[in-house]
């Protein structure tokens, strides 16, 4: 097998070559002229580049860094996960779009699972556990648009898995958050609680089942994860515990190639993924806000957070009412975004009214998630998502293998009055939603985050603050920020003055001000690309463990 490169954790500082780094803590951009990365860590963000600076483009570089964000947020995304991506092709000026998530499994109906007694899918466990799409979804994206072998865009994540992952303060604090949910599953437990504890800050982990797992990828290509060894690993693990896949679900995935949608937002075009995606509730609010004169509200007062506020809460009703799998909906997306019915919404909010009645309270949140975008000297630019949904998915890890499964079938309904009710094959509502501005058909922002059900919220407010209020991507990523939780109640972070949390109070709000950066307000990366120059720009998000670097 000839590799082309191998990218050793943190050799960045041995490179002779003109790279800025974007800083989140100084607030300053990635800047350069020929490309772009950003990701959520900087080992993936290094990977990318390198990728670049060795004649690769931008799909061989997001397909490098999603491998390596596979070790580098093993709570977060891997083998294990789900993938969604965007991709402009500069060649041919058109835009791709590809739905990389799984579908549930076939061993038992609705009614078998009811007749267990249960009456929803476990959050986590066996259950929970739908076709993990990721892999495949790598090696289509790549073999259609790819220039680097499949062998050489995993690489760099055997690498970091076989070598060692340094252990940052921020990986410490998740997986010992996570503890009691590790420690109820033995295979999970031994790989991420050494000594029965997390890994301390400063310290290494190493993953040789997960770097073998990679190398048997490498060697048989992505058939191995659904057909070969390693699914079979995967099947035969999920039977002994009484999970719903079967070999003949891994072996039936395919990922699939669709249309984005598209909407309109202050003479931009907003590209989004189509459903089973909340991709509908972005152009929705983008929509709707596209009618009402944000600019002379000025940024993060009291009427710029509530109409934000509205246009989520309106949203986000028909989001949960409506977006499935496609083939399981019963109104369309054109009728969701109709432009008609939404510019009605959104006569209906005022920027000066009060906080609509409290909501009941959904399920809880669980941003577990990673992004990353490139822009190459060519001008193909990615926007891709991939996530385990819960921390450390549904807590299984196959044996001998390394990989953690997600959970995202636990986000079926069993209320067969909705489309998103469980059925065998069927794909899951997903909450991972990376977004593209086109500015006269060309890619002027690609941007994303993690967070889960508030992704949305985070996009709106940092495109508002790069379009609307002239910030640069790591200015408009920095500021403060709410997120609207399920029952009504507003997140703020403390760093907007208390004079505008005073008044949503008044106007009937429950304000929850919150200190500090967290991972609550999401993990936003963006990638400005200057019309007039083509100068790349680049904002990572201190909020989680993001990065970006330009040359």
């Amino acid at each position: 097998m000839q590799i082309r490169f191998i990218v050793a954790p943190l050799a960045l500082a041995a490179m002779a070559c003109s790279i800025v780094s974007a800083d989140p803590n100084a607030g300053r951009d990635a800047r350069g002229n020929n490309g772009a990365v950003t990701a959520g860590h900087p080992l993936a963000a290094e990977a990318g580049l390198r990728v670049l600076q060795n004649g690769g483009n931008a799909i061989d570089a997001a397909i490098t860094m999603a491998a390596v964000l596979a070790v580098a947020r093993p709570h977060m995304n891997g083998l294990g996960a789900d993938m969604f991506l965007i991709y402009h092709d500069a060649a041919t000026g058109e835009v791709f779009a590809l739905n990389a998530s799984g579908r549930s499994g076939s061993a038992a109906t609705l009614a078998e699972l009811r007749g267990r007694g249960l009456e929803t899918l476990p959050e986590t466990g066996p259950l929970s556990v739908s076709v993990p799409g990721a892999v495949g979804g790598w090696a289509e994206v790549l073999g259609r648009f790819g220039s680097y072998t499949w062998a050489e865009a995993l690489e760099p994540a055997v690498v970091l898995a076989r070598e060692g992952l340094p252990v940052s303060e921020r990986l410490s604090l998740d997986i010992a958050g996570q503890a009691d949910k590790l420690r109820g599953e033995q295979e999970a437990a031994r790989i991420f609680l050494p000594a029965d504890a997390a890994p301390e800050a400063g310290t290494t982990l190493t993953m040789p089942d997960l770097a073998a797992t990679f190398v048997r990828l490498q060697e048989n290509g992505p058939d191995e994860m659904y057909t070969g060894e390693t699914g079979g690993r995967i099947v035969e693990y999920l039977a002994e515990r009484g999970g719903l896949l079967l070999a003949g679900d891994l072996a039936a995935y395919q990922p699939e190639w669709v249309d984005p949608i598209r909407g309109k937002y202050r003479d931009y075009e907003v590209l989004a993924l189509p459903p089973n995606t909340q991709g509908v509730a972005l152009i929705s609010e983008l929509t709707m806000l596209d009618r009402i004169d944000l600019k002379s509200l000025t940024h993060n007062s009291a009427a710029y957070f509530h109409t934000i506020a509205e246009a989520i809460r309106i949203a986000v009703a028909d989001r949960d009412s409506s977006v499935a799998d496609p083939d399981a909906m019963r109104v369309t997306v054109e009728e969701l975004l109709d432009e008609r019915r939404l510019a009605g919404f959104a006569r209906n909010i005022d920027p000066n009214g009060s906080a609509p009645g409290h909501e009941a309270a959904t399920d809880d949140d669980h941003p577990n998630t990673v992004y990353l975008s490139v822009v190459d000297e060519d001008g193909n630019v990615v926007s891709l998502i991939q996530s385990l949904f819960h921390s450390f998915g549904s807590g299984l890890v196959v044996p001998g293998t390394g990989i953690v499964l997600h959970n995202r079938g636990s986000l079926f309904r069993f209320d067969q009055r909705h489309p998103n009710v469980f059925a065998p094959g069927r794909r899951p509502y997903h909450t991972l939603s990376p977004a593209m501005i086109l500015n006269d058909g060309r890619p002027w922002l690609t941007f994303g985050t993690p967070g889960g059900d508030g992704q949305t919220h985070t996009l709106v407010q940092v495109l508002n603050n790069i379009l609307l209020f002239g910030m640069t991507p790591q200015e408009a990523i920095d500021a403060p920020r709410l997120r609207r939780l399920p029952d009504g109640a507003l997140a703020i972070e403390d760093r907007v003055p208390l004079e505008v949390l005073n008044a949503l109070t008044a106007r009937g709000y429950e304000v929850l001000p919150r200190a500090g950066w967290t991972a609550e307000f999401g993990g936003a990366q963006a990638i400005l690309i200057d019309p007039a120059t083509g100068e790349k720009r680049a904002g990572a998000d201190r909020r989680r463990e993001g990065w970006s670097l330009a040359y």
